[in-house]
């Protein structure tokens, strides 16, 4: 064989290796706090900003994108909301949560819950217990991508009173006292002011122990 040939047929087994497919690993949710294009919010300064003037205690966090579509970007650990008053209160149980969310939950709770409390109920809020915030998962019985997926959504399942009092959305929005009734749906009509959507549990039984609000543009209430 000539140099010629053998140097040809050398070049025609490397380009066929070339072309070889990569050996892959299954792929998996990949969780990263590296930046992404379109996906920083350019208001965040200023609605942290206007977050901490509200008096709540926060601290920023910092940007993830998990499994295609599920992200917390400039998001937020609430710790405690400002209440009617001089007095704050405690959140429990609540992930990252969107700043423009968290600033629109803080206002919702000063005036629309613990002012509610106060006046309906008698005594302040200590503390609001809720369900979550952010998770990377479906609208319930369907295939789009919920607003929790997104850090943009919460779901509140209980308000616990200084007097000891825990008026829950279970237990208290068909079966409690007519005072707690009146407080729960006076929250929950607060709230339809503020939030794009709000679900309670007149909408479906999945939201029978929980009432859901989420950033938007729109006015969807039930």
């Amino acid at each position: 064989m000539t140099r010629a040939a053998l140097a040809a047929l050398l070049a025609g087994a490397l380009g066929a290796c070339g072309m070889l497919p990569e050996s892959r690993a299954p792929s998996r949710p990949r969780t990263s706090t590296a930046p992404s294009p379109g996906l920083s919010r350019p208001d965040s300064a200023k609605c942290l900003a206007a977050l901490g003037a509200s008096g709540a205690r926060y601290a920023p966090l910092p940007d993830r994108f998990h499994a295609p579509g599920c992200q917390a970007v400039g998001s937020v650990r609430l710790d405690r909301l400002a209440g009617d008053r001089d007095a704050s209160f405690a959140l429990a149980n609540l992930g990252p949560v969107a700043c423009p969310l968290a600033q629109a939950f803080a206002a919702w709770a000063r005036y629309g819950v613990d002012r509610a409390a106060r006046q309906m109920l008698g005594s302040p809020l200590t503390r609001i217990e809720t369900m979550g915030s952010y998770a990377c998962r479906n609208v319930a019985g369907g295939t789009r991508l919920s607003a929790h997926s997104r850090a943009e959504a919460i779901d509140i399942g209980a308000f616990v009173l200084a007097d000891g009092r825990r008026v829950s959305v279970k237990a208290g929005w068909n079966t409690a006292s007519d005072q707690e009734r009146a407080f729960l749906r006076t929250v929950h009509a607060s709230a339809c002011k503020r939030f794009g959507t709000v679900l309670g549990p007149a909408y479906n039984a999945a939201h029978a122990d929980h009432l859901h609000v989420e950033l938007g543009d729109g006015s969807f209430c039930r």
